[in-house]
């Protein structure tokens, strides 16, 4: 929804802003130039990248009109279940949470949490790392080590959508003087004519710049900006699992294991002790 309200706003600020110094938006209406634009806009973007990545970039943009990936019940479930996992394993041992973390979709534990049952990356993610722990074949820091090669694996991953907009957010410029100097040839090769038509080319002609620098800052670079945003914020409830279930290897209890993974967070999604250790009993 604010993406929508942000270009409303672009747009009213640029055209309204042209319309109320007495320019006519009928002249900024050139089809010829967006084709010109657009079609080297995307000519460029297939060219540019693998069909991995063209996927990627096309599966992650309906994510622009979704709200925040993660809020903070979302959170707040993620660590009443880990503190639910680790507390069975300390009254019960290790062996006690194996049937859970080979098949979580069969788990009454995970059922009890459908919103983190249900995002198969998270639940992936946290099962494989439970697994090793009953496996009791590395240490901490080994599988410290190992989370933070995923981790960044998965952000690499999250990222590239973003840089791939970004850098045709950057080259919409260029393909805007493209247009523009396709203009001025036409003009040049149109001399002659009465000044008056003359000067309607030349307006033509600018427009395509005009064009290339507002899609490019307007519209698409924005665009970039927002995707990086939701990519870090997904690499951000890995961090929690990953700091909860260390925390719980160096010795910590549950629920001050679950503490560590609580700091973790940004302070807007951040419950309050209190808060977490309610909403944990009440999950109990």
């Amino acid at each position: 929804m604010l993406v929508i309200i942000g270009y409303v706003v672009v747009c009213f600020s640029v055209f309204g802003g042209f319309a109320m110094a007495g320019g006519h938006l009928g002249a900024l209406l050139q089809p010829i130039e967006l084709l010109m634009i657009g079609g080297a806009a995307v000519g460029a973007f297939v060219v540019g990248n693998t069909s991995k990545v063209t996927r990627a970039t096309l599966k992650s943009l309906p994510k622009i009109l979704k709200g925040q990936k993660y809020n903070k019940a979302d959170y707040m479930e993620l660590m009443a279940l880990l503190y639910e996992l680790l507390n069975k394993v300390r009254k019960e041992g290790l062996m006690s949470i194996e049937g859970d973390v080979e098949v979580p979709a069969e788990s009454a534990l995970f059922a009890k949490y459908p919103k983190v049952a249900n995002d198969h990356h998270v639940v992936e993610f946290m099962t494989d790392y439970l697994r090793i722990m009953v496996s009791g074949n590395l240490n901490a820091m080994e599988i410290e080590n190992l989370m933070d090669i995923e981790i960044d694996t998965h952000h690499h991953e999250e990222m590239v959508p973003s840089h791939v907009i970004a850098k045709l957010a950057d080259a919409m410029p260029a393909f805007g003087i493209v247009a523009a100097v396709m203009g001025v040839v036409h003009t040049m090769e149109s001399v002659g004519i009465p000044p008056a038509e003359l000067g309607i080319l030349i307006a033509h002609a600018l427009v395509g710049t005009f064009l290339g620098i507002l899609l490019g800052y307007g519209f698409i670079g924005p665009l970039a900006t927002l995707l990086e945003q939701k990519s870090m914020e997904g690499t951000k409830i890995f961090n929690v699992i990953k700091v909860t279930l260390l925390a719980n290897l160096n010795g910590y209890a549950p629920a001050m294991a679950v503490e560590f993974g609580r700091k973790v967070l940004d302070s807007t999604e951040r419950p309050g002790f209190a808060e977490l250790e309610e909403h944990v009993k009440q999950k109990r």
